[in-house]
């Protein structure tokens, strides 16, 4: 599938969701509910701290320690291509771990990079 395309198509559904089964972010803008199971409190979505995020050749590389993340008990490391992120609304990154820590479900990339 066309990575253009894809990117195409996350922007186009994040622009179409009402909110509903989402929270919104510390600087207010709405995860996508595909991405956030739960609310406020409870979501597995979450900025995460600037440090935890390296490039590399073929994507970014999150190593989140016990505290970058509310759902985080132990350290976890993740690739996420670059191809598989979706544009924050702020300048921050954020991941949503679903259905376990163990998973990224959705990784949030400032549309710049750093």
């Amino acid at each position: 599938m066309n990575r253009a395309w894809c990117f195409s198509a996350t922007l186009a559904m994040l622009s179409c969701w009402n909110g509903a089964g989402a929270h919104d972010t510390e600087s207010g803008w709405t995860y996508p509910p595909a991405c956030c199971r739960s609310d406020q409190e409870r979501g597995d979505c979450q900025e995460i701290p600037n440090t935890s995020v390296s490039t590399g050749p073929d994507g970014f590389r999150v190593l989140l320690n016990p505290g970058d993340h509310h759902l985080v008990t132990r350290q976890h490391f993740f690739r996420i291509p670059y191809g598989d992120t979706i544009p924050s609304g702020d300048s921050h990154f954020h991941i949503c771990l679903h259905p376990t820590e163990d998973h990224a479900n959705c990784f949030f990339a400032p549309p710049d990079g750093f």
